[in-house]
């Protein structure tokens, strides 16, 4: 007998890892929920998917919004309720300067959508995912900006310092589910996250990557499908990424 097609929900699907994500998983004949803000990529994302193994729902969603998230939750279509996985993706950095110099609304912004969204999208699938038991996951996107700190990091690096305790909680009270929680906190990756961290300046993200060899999204997607697939008695509970050429910074010392 052939086994029932398992089910992912990836928030953040319409850009870098988690579009990465959700090709990944539909290669390999996953049933996809892929939720984002922007429709035209969802939709985009949606037409190139149909020739992929697993089916794929896209749904505009805002993680910001607790009651859109649990509508969303309420009415996906039967064949896509039975989540196996989570993988909450969905997140931002913005205002590189220090901390003095940040306008407080791209403060609140990073805390509404790496804290508050994905809580609000962990708490929804709770139920089901706990209903899926042995071999579910919840996978946490963290960064390595959560346990090193660098300048102009403030409230991005707190926000995924919270990803990873919450994860490492939330494995505590699930103890008995089958459920298993990984942080996966990636180093220097090319993606969407200068660009939008610096509000447009295409010069400053191909600044970041010139010269160097940062990891792709598909890396990280290629780690998350791992973890999604490890047999149901094995939890990774922090997964680190860094790009081969990118390393710790020495201690800064202010000086006369």
């Amino acid at each position: 007998m052939t086994e029932p097609a398992k089910t992912v929900f990836v928030t953040g699907a319409t850009s870098g890892f988690g579009r990465a994500t959700a090709r990944r998983f539909a290669k390999a004949g996953w049933r996809v929920v892929a939720s984002g803000r922007r429709r035209e990529r969802l939709d985009a994302l949606a037409q190139e998917l149909q020739g992929e193994a697993g089916e794929t729902h896209v749904m505009t969603l805002d993680v910001r919004d607790s009651e859109a998230v649990k509508k969303a939750v309420q009415n996906l279509p039967e064949g896509f309720r039975a989540i196996t996985c989570l993988v909450n993706n969905a997140g931002l950095a913005l205002a590189p300067e220090p901390a003095q110099k940040v306008d407080l609304a791209d403060w609140h912004t990073m805390i509404d959508t790496n804290v508050t969204g994905l809580v609000n999208v962990t708490h929804a699938l709770l139920p089901t995912l706990i209903e899926t038991g042995r071999g579910a996951s919840i996978i946490n996107l963290g960064s390595v900006a959560g346990q090193w700190p660098y300048p102009g990091g403030h409230v991005y690096g707190a926000s995924k310092a919270f990803v990873e305790q919450f994860g490492y909680n939330l494995r505590c009270d699930l103890l008995g589910t089958g459920v298993r929680v990984t942080d996966v906190a990636p180093g220097l990756s090319e993606t969407e996250f200068t660009l939008v961290r610096t509000k447009g300046d295409q010069a400053a993200s191909d600044r970041l990557y010139a010269g160097t060899e940062p990891m792709q999204p598909e890396d990280i997607a290629d780690q998350i499908f791992h973890v999604a697939n490890l047999p149901a008695h094995v939890n990774i509970n922090r997964m680190e990424l860094m790009a081969t050429r990118q390393a710790w910074s020495p201690f800064a010392i202010d000086r006369d």
